[in-house]
């Protein structure tokens, strides 16, 4: 196979002048022809100053340059599609497929011999581990890693579960208008991602988990030297693979997304992660099936006590030994056989880690944070293809709850009404948003953290059942049913309901119904397919580029959210993921 300099020529109709040419304007950014003859690793430059949680890419990256020439590579840095949360409109899943697309076709239009991906902010790594499925060139990730916690009055603060924490407090009343600003300079002190267990952290744990990274990348905080020893390390182990063939084909199988749906439970991880894993084992070949991830989050409790299930930071998980004292604990459940980055097994690097005694954030199998996995599925007459719940973040009290639909028929609506004084809504009402699905928006922006309506939560309401086909922030917490599909923009049952409703919760039973008689529903279809055209079809004929593409193409929650024309056309039809290892049968009473 053709390496280096020689790799993915140009076509020009010549391969000879071809490489003649390259080689001509190469050598016009001042490389020669020794440098040139080994190994080339590009390394993607997703810094931004729209990013801070991509704030330290410059000195990854030179850290990763230092590592890739210690080991005789050559380093080639390249520039890829940079998200932050905060600062993309619509959403950040709206461009998560688009980064995806320019991170593939820029691996394989340059000559590389492998790729270190520099990710952080939510829907980074998740694009960069489709782009590896796809591409199937020797790639290894390095999270960008969490930033520091910072403080107010004595109490530690950190991004952005207390965002939304003191934002309740400020809409309620309890705070003022220079309280909230100065806990506003305060909550990100640091560059670097979310300080808790939001998606970005929970994708550098099923990175780390799964192989993809080195092992204790995920926790190390973005500003500690570590982080950049780690770097270096990512480079020198980015030529390794380029020598020796390590492809994510041999690394992301079907044992290693296992192995991520179980950590994904065990550490109270995001709901969007679901969807990403969901989307990267599709370019695979492998489906996620979500009534068995459900029966495996019966069985794997969660044992990281880090917000917002719990009360730690990220820093507190990297102090207790990172992810692999989770790995330590979940090792009888794992499939330990599993391919990493390093050429060793799973097991060998739980095995080779330093073990933190007398550390209290990772709880012991025996003892858990909480008692099943973090994320529910639901089945019911409101979501024939499922949605979540992270019931592990919920109010208790909720959980099993009957009451009365509030409806919001859109974003803007839901903005307009939610702060009414007027507003017909009480404490026990069920609020409902539709059209904030993948299509519905479009994106499927994290939106389902629907705010209490200020009215009540200046009664001192701090939660509500909330359900939409929106996701929500990792970082948040609420009983909050997300993900429903189909959406409602497609004619989804969400679609048919109506104020003064009653919907019924039931997680127990893994239920979300609306309790409205068939004949009844029969009828609201019948009036929405006469009167109202599928909003996609509306869309379609008055966007273009990119956006028409998103809206034409998206496949909906429980596919992942990708592009149908890359998800196999087999996939539908693929035998579902087996969810447990060879070994250790997770039946009841048979843990640890």
């Amino acid at each position: 196979m053709t390496k280096g300099i020689k790799k993915g020529l140009t076509s020009y109709g010549d391969l000879d002048f071809s490489l003649f040419l390259r080689k001509a304007f190469i050598k016009a950014m001042g490389f020669s022809d020794e440098a040139l003859n080994r190994p080339i690793i590009g390394i993607t430059n997703t810094y931004s100053e729209f990013n801070p949680c991509h704030g330290t890419v410059p000195q990854l990256i030179t850290a990763i340059k230092r590592g890739v020439m210690q080991a005789g590579g050559m380093p080639f840095e390249f520039p890829t599609i940079s998200i932050h949360e905060s600062f993309a409109h619509p959403t950040s899943m709206y461009l998560r497929n688009l980064m995806a697309l320019d991170t593939e076709e820029m691996m394989r239009a340059q000559p590389l011999d492998a790729v270190v991906l520099i990710g952080g902010c939510d829907k980074t790594i998740p694009a960069q581990l489709m782009a590896a499925a796809s591409a199937d060139l020797p790639a290894i990730v390095i999270p960008t890693g969490p930033m520091l916690t910072g403080h107010h009055k004595s109490e530690r603060l950190g991004a952005c579960t207390d965002c939304r924490r003191y934002w309740g407090k400020f809409r309620a009343g309890e705070i003022d208008q220079a309280e909230i600003e100065e806990v506003n300079a305060k909550l990100a002190p640091t560059a670097g991602t979310c300080t808790v267990m939001g998606t970005a952290s929970t994708m550098a744990c099923i990175a780390e988990v799964m192989g993809m990274s080195l092992p204790g990348a995920a926790a190390i905080p973005a500003v500690y030297s570590e982080r950049l020893r780690n770097a270096e390390a990512t480079g020198r182990q980015a030529v390794t693979m380029a020598e020796n063939g390590i492809l994510p084909s041999k690394i992301m199988t079907e044992k290693a997304f296992t192995n991520a749906l179980i950590v994904l439970q065990a550490i109270g991880g995001s709901t969007n992660a679901l969807i990403h894993l969901t989307a990267i084992a599709a370019r695979r070949g492998i489906k996620i099936d979500l009534d068995r991830f459900d029966a495996l989050g019966r069985q794997v409790p969660v044992l990281v006590d880090l917000k917002p299930s719990g009360q730690h930071y990220m820093e507190h998980l990297y102090e207790a030994g990172g992810l692999n004292t989770v790995l330590t604990e979940l090792r009888p459940l794992l499939h330990l056989d599993a391919l990493t980055v390093t050429g060793e097994s799973l097991g060998n690097v739980i095995d080779a880690a330093t073990p933190t005694p007398g550390q209290e954030v990772v709880r012991p199998l025996s003892t858990p944070l909480f008692p099943s996995g973090g994320i529910a599925v639901l089945q019911g007459n409101l979501a024939p293809n499922g949605c979540i719940i992270k019931h592990s973040s919920a109010t208790p009290g909720l959980l099993q709850h009957t009451g009365r639909a509030v409806v919001f028929n859109s974003l803007q609506d839901l903005a307009d009404r939610i702060d009414s004084p007027d507003l017909d809504v009480q404490a026990d009402d069920v609020l409902v948003l539709q059209n904030s699905g993948p299509i519905g928006a479009p994106g499927m922006p994290e939106a389902g953290y629907i705010p209490i309506p200020k009215k009540l939560a200046q009664q001192g309401i701090k939660d509500m059942v909330r359900i939409s086909d929106a996701r929500m922030s990792g970082t948040a917490f609420g009983t909050i049913v997300l993900h429903i599909s189909p959406e409602s923009a497609i004619g989804g049952p969400l679609a048919l309901v109506r104020n003064g409703d009653r919907i019924c919760l039931n997680v127990a039973a893994r239920r979300i119904d609306l309790l409205v008689g068939e004949d009844e529903l029969g009828l609201r279809e019948q009036s929405r397919t006469a009167n109202i055209p599928p909003r996609e079809k509306v869309q379609l004929i008055t966007e273009s580029g990119y956006r028409k593409m998103f809206i034409k193409h998206v496949t909906q929650a429980h596919i992942g959210c990708d592009f149908d024309f890359m998800v196999p056309d087999e996939i539908a039809g693929s035998a579902p993921l087996a969810l447990f290892t060879d070994g250790t049968r997770l039946e009841s009473g048979n843990m640890p």
